[in-house]
């Protein structure tokens, strides 16, 4: 009797290497670990080991054969990749989507590895807008929305949403370069992933985020017009005992682009005290 095939992807993962206390930074959709190169020189320099990951069907990672993108899922290939790298005494940092892996690893993976964690521009506490959670952000049906839209018009809806994804205030708060170096990455998503991780942000980290008891910083800008800092930022920040919050202002949601050095500031004094 034979194994049955695995149907966890083999995660693309950058490590910068060195002695220094292990970070993971996790990427945003429908972007890759290529999205923080303005980040790892900043944490690199400061002396931390840096791992950057692509996420199952994102940059150079292969998409599910299983076809599942569901937050269980998606953590369960982060703790794969932490125990490949025997990581311990590690800071996660988890950008818009990313955030979400951040707060189910400590819901289902626990603290033991785990030095400290960050939250930015991310999306919990629980994005959704319903009955059950009337602050929530983003409503099914603007969910399902989205995703016919990327479904129909791939290069026009990615071209829309990383406009906003730069923007505050109606302005672009990045080149023209940065935000077309944003689509190309953007552009190397598989369609069927970049659709179904819509539908997994309305997923709720409430119970995850009970159970951090590490050392967390939450930095959100304030003109945010993805995930807007009162749907998600603030709302962390307050379930989370102990928490720091720092406001970027005039920030829009790609924070760690548009206003990367006080981005980078904050978060290397945070991972390094």
């Amino acid at each position: 009797m034979t194994d049955a095939p695995s149907t966890t992807p083999t995660l693309h993962h950058e490590d910068t290497g060195g002695d220094g206390r292990p970070v993971v930074l996790i990427h945003g959709w429908p972007l890759s670990g290529a999205s923080w190169k303005d980040t790892v020189p900043a944490l690199v320099a400061a002396g931390l080991r840096v791992i950057t990951y692509d996420r199952r069907g994102f940059g150079q990672s292969a998409p599910a054969t299983d076809g599942r993108y569901d937050y269980d899922t998606l953590t369960s290939d982060l703790a794969g990749l932490i125990e490949e790298l025997d990581l311990t005494d590690l800071s996660l940092v988890g950008f818009s989507m990313g955030g979400g892996e951040v707060a189910r690893y400590v819901g289902t993976h626990g603290e033991d590895r785990l030095h400290s964690i960050a939250f930015a521009g991310a999306i919990p506490p629980w994005l959704i807008k319903s009955d059950d959670n009337p602050d929530g952000g983003l409503p099914r049906a603007e969910a399902e929305k989205m995703q016919a839209g990327l479904r129909a018009d791939r290069e026009g809806f990615l071209d829309e949403f990383t406009t906003n994804f730069f923007s505050a205030g109606g302005e672009l708060k990045v080149t023209e370069e940065q935000r077309r170096e944003a689509l190309e990455l953007a552009a190397q998503a598989d369609l069927d992933a970049a659709e179904a991780c819509i539908a997994s942000w309305l997923e709720d980290f409430t119970d995850d985020l009970a159970r951090v008891t590490v050392p967390t910083l939450v930095i959100h800008g304030d003109s945010d017009a993805i995930v807007p800092i009162e749907v998600s930022g603030q709302r962390t920040h307050e379930q989370v005992a102990g928490s720091e919050l720092v406001t970027i202002k005039d920030g829009p949601h790609g924070i760690n682009t548009s206003h990367k050095e006080a981005f980078n500031a904050a978060l290397v004094r945070f991972l390094t005290t």
